[in-house]
């Protein structure tokens, strides 16, 4: 499945991951940008439509989860930003990232294990 997700509809879904299940003022309350709750409505709502999100109806309010896991929106965010910025290339990605960020000893070390690991299966 191919998860598409704009700026505020990633932000909306890291709510209902950490949090769990919510109505839309426990959403709005734990943005870190002041929306109004029509707003948050209304992203729910298009999440809902386009199946990322369902809700199960609590009296007269609805609460909100989570349809699809958080590690397959990032795998569909990498795989589409691989393919657009980086050729499809999982080098150059990897390489741009190794190149560009400052990581510390123990990052480096943690990469390199699971570079051997992939290479000890065989995964490519």
């Amino acid at each position: 499945m191919d998860i598409s997700l704009t700026n505020r509809e990633a932000d909306v879904m890291q709510v209902l991951w950490e949090h769990g299940p919510s109505v839309v003022a426990e959403v709005q309350k734990r943005l870190a940008d002041e929306l109004a709750y029509t707003t948050v409505l209304t992203i729910l709502r298009t999440l809902e439509a386009k199946g990322y999100v369902g809700h199960e109806e609590e009296g007269r309010a609805h609460r909100y989860f989570a349809a699809v896991k958080q590690q397959a929106a990032q795998k569909s965010a990498l795989q589409h930003l691989t393919r657009k910025l980086y050729k499809g290339s999982a080098e150059l990605l990897f390489t741009h990232l190794v190149s560009e960020q400052k990581l510390s000893p123990e990052q480096v070390r943690r990469m390199r294990k699971l570079l051997a690991s992939k290479s000890d299966r065989g995964e490519t």
